[in-house]
C-alpha cells in the first residue's frame, strides 16, 4: 500500500508542476540591461525589455516581485511621454532631493527623464537626448562625495568604447567640453571572438575607500563570454587600470552563458548586490533572464580592496502570481 501511495504522491506533485509551469504562475523575469533601485523598503526592478519603454517589477524581499506596475500600463517610462522612438536600452534610476531619475538609452543616444514616483511616468518637458558626438548608449550617473555629477557611457566609435563626462547640477546635460575616454577592450577575455569591434559597455561606479572602481561588461552581449571586469582610479575622470584578476563575473565562474551588464545595489541588510542578465539558455541568446549574486569588497595583502562576488549565491529573479 505504502508503494501506491508514494506512486500516487510523485504523480500528483509531477501532475501540479506541469501544471504550475502551464500556467506560469511563477516564471523567470525576463530584462537585460537590468537594475534594482531600493525606496522606502521596497525594491524596484528595471530593465531593457520592450520598445516601448520601460516596465518596472517591485518586491519587499529580492524573492517574490510583482507583475509589472508602473504607473502606464506597466511601464515607468512609456514612449511619447520622453526622448526616443524605439531601442529603449539600459536604463538606471536615482533619487535626488523629492525627485527620481531615470537615465536611459533610446535611437541610439542618452536622455534623463523624471518623476515624483518610482513607478513612474518618467517625463521630459522637452523630449531631447543629451548633447555628444556619435551613437551614445549605457549611461550611468555617478555622484561623488564632493556633489559632482558624472556621466558615465558608451560611445559606439571604433568599438563600444567607455567614456565619462561632468553633467550640470540639475541632470539637463553633460558639460561636453569635460567629455574623456576610460576604456576599451584590448585585453584577451575583452574579445574572446576577436573581431574588429571590441566591446566594453554597461558601465557601473562605486567609490570605495579613497579609489573609484568601474565595472563594465567585454565582448559582443551574444557571446556566451560575455563577463564582467573592472578598473580602478584615483579620480572619476581616470586614468583606469584594469584589475589583474578579470573577469569577475563569467561563465566559467557561474556556468550559465552571457552573465554581464548589470548593475551593483545595497540591500536592506546591508549587503552588497549585483544584479545581471544572462542568455535564455545555452543555445538561445534571448530573452536574457534577470539574476543578482551577493558581492562585496575585501581587503588584499597590500590593503587595497578587491571586489569578490559569490557563486553560490547566484539565482534568476522570479516573477508572483499574485501582486505584493
Amino acid at each position: 500500500m505504502k508503494y501506491l501511495f508514494a506512486f500516487f504522491l510523485c504523480f500528483f506533485v509531477f501532475s501540479i508542476g506541469k501544471n504550475v509551469s502551464a500556467k506560469q504562475l511563477n516564471d523567470t523575469i525576463y530584462l537585460a540591461d537590468p537594475t534594482i533601485f531600493l525606496d522606502k523598503g521596497v525594491y524596484y526592478l528595471y530593465g531593457t525589455s520592450s520598445d516601448e519603454g520601460f516596465l518596472v517589477y517591485s518586491s519587499h524581499d529580492l524573492k517574490n516581485w510583482t507583475k509589472p506596475i508602473g504607473k502606464n500600463k506597466g511601464f515607468a517610462l512609456k514612449k511619447g511621454d520622453a526622448f526616443g522612438s524605439k531601442g529603449f536600452w539600459a536604463p538606471q534610476v536615482f533619487k535626488r532631493g523629492k525627485t527620481y531619475f531615470m537615465a536611459y538609452t533610446a535611437d541610439e543616444q542618452i536622455a534623463i527623464a523624471h518623476s515624483n514616483s518610482p513607478t513612474g511616468p518618467f517625463v521630459q518637458e522637452e523630449l531631447k537626448a543629451i548633447s555628444g558626438i556619435a551613437k551614445q548608449i549605457d549611461p550611468f550617473v555617478f555622484t561623488d562625495t564632493d556633489g559632482k555629477n558624472y556621466l558615465y557611457h558608451v560611445k559606439l566609435d571604433k568599438g563600444n568604447r567607455i567614456f565619462v563626462a561632468q553633467l550640470k547640477d540639475d541632470f539637463s546635460d553633460v558639460i561636453s567640453e569635460t567629455t574623456k575616454a576610460c576604456l576599451s577592450g584590448t585585453e584577451a577575455w575583452e574579445n574572446t571572438a576577436r573581431t574588429d569591434w571590441p566591446v566594453t559597455e554597461g558601465p557601473t561606479v562605486i567609490k570605495e575607500g579613497n579609489l573609484y572602481y568601474l565595472f563594465y561588461s567585454a565582448n559582443d552581449f551574444r557571446n556566451p563570454d560575455y563577463a564582467v571586469g573592472y578598473a580602478t582610479s584615483s579620480s572619476p575622470m581616470g586614468p583606469w587600470l584594469k584589475y589583474e584578476g578579470n573577469p569577475i563575473v563569467s561563465k566559467n565562474i557561474l556556468q550559465v552563458n552571457g552573465t554581464g551588464h548589470g548593475d551593483f545595489f545595497t540591500d536592506k541588510n546591508g549587503q552588497l548586490q549585483y544584479v545581471l542578465h544572462t542568455h535564455y539558455s545555452k543555445d538561445k541568446v534571448s530573452p536574457r533572464a534577470t539574476a543578482i549574486i551577493k558581492a562585496g569588497f575585501v581587503k588584499d595583502k597590500k590593503g587595497i580592496y578587491q571586489m569578490q562576488i559569490d557563486p553560490e549565491s547566484f539565482r534568476f529573479l522570479m516573477q508572483s502570481a499574485t501582486r505584493i
